[in-house]
């Protein structure tokens, strides 16, 4: 290793070298101009300059998800590294392995209220996996290291790292370790076979079993191992919002979404399972509503690398703590093939009473875009989507049929995500299409990164599900407020395909069914340069299946029902018996 002296900006670069970064988004300021120059001639490292810090943290996000690297955020201190509040807070939520790397005043002026001086590290302590200010340029390649170390192994998520302006500047002899150890931290990776073999008992005696699958099992890429278990038992796969991918959707055992907005068949499936398995997912209270009448009758097995998450909403009877893919691959040997010939038949009868399903007409609906997308990428597209019904619609109707395709921000639920993490999601994943779905409202939030997107030659294809609402709200003003529709009205959009063209990119818009597929294969051929496309749909439209909030499965409102038709299904009826 080197020894020679280096200022601690030229540290920084050495040590993101170190970890085979390859690209950084940021933005930069006064207190990391030091490290800006540094990087000024480094040809390892392509920075991405994006329009806005939460656009950088976003498009980090979509990389990493992408990809499943660690995503990389350099900005400056005081409103820089405030703007990534929000992007942090997603990634903690999402379980993303990012670093974020925020400038800092200098060492002596911390607590003066200095010029652009924020306590970060107080602001991001409860949204991070960790965070470290560094106060000696001797500890900034151990920090670097630590950092991405802590963000990468077990439950992945962000880490910040506050660099003051002082400290980047001193010298030091550069040495990266290979390895640190951290005092407290040990993730536990392959599961107690105790508890393994107390979940293969009642697995193997079950008749009735569902996989309830989350984004744990893309994070430690064991949908291979998740397709052999699924097939070994025979057993029926819902999938979380995040889970998405990790089951190829179109498989006979593929039942797609549950939850709030899952379909109709997976959810009676889970309510009425008698061996409930619950890989790399945390029991959220989208997926739940009422904990305490989720699958009421099974027997519950948590597979979750994190310890805190078992038990913590819904308690469970077998506890397995350790990495999906190693406690599979453990786990699959030891399971029989079940016979659940009848139950497969019960819920392909449900399948068949409840589709997912919509009225189309030559006014545009949202989930006929959505469908065409999928039709024409074959399915091999990377979708980010933003935040609301075009969030639902995307999970419903685009048939995800590998991991890291579907992209969205699920836990904090951030508006303006889609369009920046289709960015970052284009520098990791060149050799398949992204598709960034939006609503006219989300779409809003971070449009300032088509300069961005333009710039970088990006072909990315931005689809704008446009109703003229903040969809999702109205829906639920539709529903539950006696459509009382307060400040939910869209009125003043902006011209949308001027607005692409002025940044540089390609610009279509209708309110025709009939347009929708010629304006998708025309955006298919154009690879130079990002296209948006302005989809006028039909103005107040509902997502469906829907569990009202904190409600049960009993109450769950099925297309094109409402709240006053609804009654108990015979199936629910029966089952509760």
């Amino acid at each position: 290793m080197s020894t020679n002296e280096m200022t601690g900006a030229e540290i920084f670069v050495k040590s993101l070298m170190e970890e085979n970064v390859d690209y950084i988004f940021g933005y930069p300021g006064g207190a990391v101009i030091g490290v800006y120059d540094a990087l000024h001639d480094m040809s390892h490292i392509k920075h991405i300059l994006t329009r806005h810090e939460q656009g950088a943290v976003h498009a980090a996000e979509g990389y990493s998800k992408a990809t499943g690297k660690v995503g990389v955020v350099l900005v400056t201190s005081g409103p820089g590294a405030t703007n990534t509040v929000t992007g942090i807070a997603d990634a903690h939520m999402d379980s993303v392995p990012l670093v974020v790397f925020t400038g800092q005043v200098a060492t002596h002026l911390i607590g003066n209220d200095a010029f652009q001086e924020a306590d970060i590290i107080g602001i991001t302590r409860s949204i991070t996996k960790h965070n470290f200010l560094v106060k000696d340029v001797k500890q900034l390649a151990w920090t670097i290291k630590a950092a991405f170390h802590i963000a990468s192994t077990g439950r992945p998520g962000p880490v910040v790292v506050d660099m003051p302006k002082d400290v980047m500047a001193s010298t030091t002899p550069f040495m990266y370790p290979k390895e640190v150890k951290l005092r407290g931290y040990h993730p536990f990776y392959f599961g107690h076979m105790g508890q393994i073999n107390k979940a293969v008992e009642i697995i193997n005696a079950s008749r009735k079993p569902v996989l309830y699958v989350g984004g744990g099992v893309i994070n430690s890429n064991a949908s291979k191992e998740l397709f052999n278990l699924a097939k070994k038992l025979n057993a029926p796969v819902a999938m979380t919002l995040m889970g998405l991918g990790a089951y190829p959707a179109g498989d006979e055992l593929s039942m797609g979404m549950l939850g709030m907005h899952g379909t109709w068949y997976s959810n009676v499936a889970v309510d009425q399972c008698d061996c409930l398995i619950a890989i790399g997912s945390r029991f959220d209270d989208r997926v739940t509503g009422n904990p305490a009448m989720f699958s009421p009758n099974s027997k519950k097995i948590h597979i979750d690398i994190d310890p805190s998450a078992i038990s913590k909403n819904v308690k469970v009877d077998v506890p397995i703590v350790g990495d999906v893919r190693h406690v599979l691959e453990r786990l699959i040997p030891l399971v029989n093939p079940l016979d659940t010939k009848d139950w497969l038949a019960q819920i392909e009868e449900w399948r068949g009473e409840h589709p997912l399903r919509y009225e189309n007409g030559e006014e545009i609906r949202a989930q006929y875009v959505i469908e065409k997308i999928y039709e024409i990428t074959k399915g091999e597209a990377v979708i980010t989507t933003d935040v609301g019904q075009n969030q639902m619609w995307a999970a419903q109707f685009y048939g995800y049929k590998n991991p890291r395709s579907n992209i969205t921000s699920g836990g904090l639920g951030t508006m303006g995500f889609s369009f920046p993490a289709a960015i970052g999601a284009a520098f990791g994943v060149e050799d398949r299409p992204v598709f960034s779905i939006n609503g006219d409202g989300g779409i809003q939030m971070n449009i300032q990164e088509m300069a961005t997107a333009a710039g970088n030659k990006l072909p990315l294809k931005i689809v704008i599900l446009n109703n003229g609402y903040l969809g999702m709200v109205r829906q639920w003003q539709d529903l539950f407020y006696k459509k009382r529709y307060s400040h939910v009205t869209l009125g003043n959009n902006p011209d949308f395909v001027k607005l692409a063209e002025s940044f540089g990119a390609t610009g279509f818009v209708t309110d025709k069914t009939d347009m929708v597929v010629p304006i998708l294969k025309e955006a298919m051929k154009i690879k130079d340069r990002p296209v948006l496309m302005d989809f006028r749909t039909i103005r107040e439209d509902n997502v469906y299946p829907m569990i009202p909030g904190g409600g049960t499965v009993a109450q769950m409102l099925d297309y094109p029902k409402s709240v006053k038709e609804l009654k108990l299904s015979k199936a629910h009826s029966e089952g509760a018996k």
